[in-house]
């Protein structure tokens, strides 16, 4: 069973306490960092460890991490590649 980007964008709005944002209110496009959502390092590492709990997925490669956190939909299909459940 694959992850939908609802779920992925649920499971960051739990994580980072981010109250004020509905899945909906979160393009599957919009940049994590910066710009988008303005999430920073700190979130970074909520995030990882949130997904690792919840989808038992490692992030090894760390030279990845720009392209994987890049938004919602890469984030989703990085999931759904490494999804071990």
């Amino acid at each position: 069973m694959l992850i939908t980007t609802n779920e992925v964008k649920q499971k960051l709005i739990e994580s980072l306490n981010l109250e004020d944002l509905t899945p909906d209110d979160i393009d599957d496009n919009t940049p994590l960092f910066n710009e988008g959502l303005g999430l920073d390092s700190v979130d970074a590492i909520e995030l990882i460890v949130a997904l690792d709990t919840a989808y038992n997925i490692k992030f090894e490669n760390m030279n990845e991490l720009k392209e994987i956190f890049a938004n919602i939909s890469n984030l989703t299909d990085y999931i759904n590649k490494n999804l071990k459940r």
